[in-house]
């Protein structure tokens, strides 16, 4: 996993949008804590659910393509995007 840089993050956040200026607030540190804590679990939780609809599309895919294989159908596979 790609590491994540903090002084990147929080200079795009800045310049996300230039025509409104952002001002910049402070809070406790215990409370910049927590947010990012929920975020990181929000997001590990839709990052799951992702891949649980991949494998069930594939899971679906791969009924499908042994079927047109058992029907004389020859399939080319295709390697994924990311080989």
């Amino acid at each position: 996993m790609a590491e994540i840089k903090k002084d990147k993050l929080e200079k795009a956040l800045e310049n996300a949008d230039s025509k409104t200026e952002r001002k910049k607030v402070e809070m406790p540190k215990d409370i910049e804590i927590g947010f990012h804590q929920g975020a990181l679990n929000t997001l590990i939780n839709e990052r799951n659910e992702v891949i649980r609809l991949i494998q069930q599309i594939e899971s679906v895919m791969q009924a499908h393509i042994k079927r047109l294989e058992e029907l004389g159908v020859k399939i080319k596979r295709q390697e994924s995007l990311s080989s």
